[in-house]
This record gives C-alpha cells, sequence and structure tokens, in this order.
C-alpha cells in the first residue's frame, strides 16, 4: 500500500491540477476557421486579417481601461489585454446573460479551466491576445470573472455598429 501511495497519488495530484484554472494561461492555437463557433455576439477572428488593434489596461482597481470600445459590424480587431496589477484578472467577451451565467459557474466552480477563444487568463505584468470578428451589431461586454470581480465593476462595453 506504501507504494501505491508513493506511486499513484502524485500522479493523481498531478492530473488534476493540468485541469484547474491555475496561473498559466491556455495556449492558443492558430486560427480554425471551421472551429470557428458563431456566437450571439461574435465569431473568432483570422490574426492576418485584424484591421487594427485595441489595447486595454486591466488592474487592481477592478476596472478596464479604456471601459468602452467602439468597432464596425465586420471589423477583425486585435485586442491585447494587459494585466498592470498584481493579482491575476482575465478578460472575456459575451453578451450580459452569458457573462452573468459564466459569473455564476466561476463561484461554484473556481478552478474551472478557460480555453475559448473569447478569454485572456492573465498574469500580473503580461498581456494575451484576443482576435475577434465582430460580425454582429448590437452592444456586447468584456468582464473579468474571478470570483468577486465582475460584482465589483470589472466590465466594459463593446459597440458595435451596423454597416450602412
Amino acid at each position: 500500500m506504501k507504494k501505491f501511495n508513493l506511486v499513484v497519488m502524485p500522479l493523481l495530484l498531478a492530473s488534476c491540477v493540468a485541469f484547474a484554472h491555475g496561473d498559466e494561461p491556455p495556449a492558443k492555437d492558430r486560427f480554425d476557421a471551421a472551429a470557428s463557433e458563431q456566437m450571439a455576439f461574435r465569431i473568432a477572428g483570422d490574426a492576418t486579417t485584424a484591421s487594427r488593434t485595441i489595447r486595454i489596461a486591466m488592474d487592481d482597481s477592478m476596472r478596464f481601461t479604456p471601459g468602452l470600445i467602439k468597432v464596425k459590424q465586420g471589423e477583425t480587431i486585435r485586442l491585447v489585454i494587459a494585466n498592470k496589477g498584481k493579482i491575476m484578472h482575465e478578460a472575456v467577451i459575451g453578451s450580459m446573460p452569458e457573462l452573468q451565467q459564466h459569473s455564476a459557474l466561476m463561484k461554484k466552480f473556481p478552478t474551472m479551466e478557460h480555453g475559448t477563444p473569447y478569454m485572456a487568463h492573465v498574469k500580473p505584468g503580461q498581456s494575451q491576445e484576443i482576435i475577434w470578428t465582430f460580425n454582429k451589431a448590437g452592444e456586447f461586454y468584456f468582464a473579468c470573472l474571478i470570483a468577486g470581480h465582475f460584482e465589483a465593476g470589472m466590465v466594459g462595453t463593446i459597440t458595435v455598429t451596423a454597416k450602412n
């Protein structure tokens, strides 16, 4: 039994850690159009077609700067999300109901893994990119869904103006 505990238990613990929220950002693979899923607020973008870059800073005051970004329908944007704080933050794009639902899940499962292309989980002092095509007009949001951050007001707005 001692041998089992010495060999198997570390392996079991290591496998649990591998699927946790953790400190490491998930690896973002190259753009795969076939795997892109149309969501209510957008679809994954191809970095080679990004028309411009928007830099968004987040910090421990639980705010994003800028807190409002404007894009045109059909525009592919490179969002560079920088964590200027001393604690972990993230930016998740979605509709308000989607963000509220995800926030509730984060409270129940604070170690849940994040690896989707519309999320950036960023360590202090680092940055990550989200490449997104905003192909639907409307008002959408980006938020930090780490427990307590969303409730503290860490939410920004994305206004997508319709094509003329």
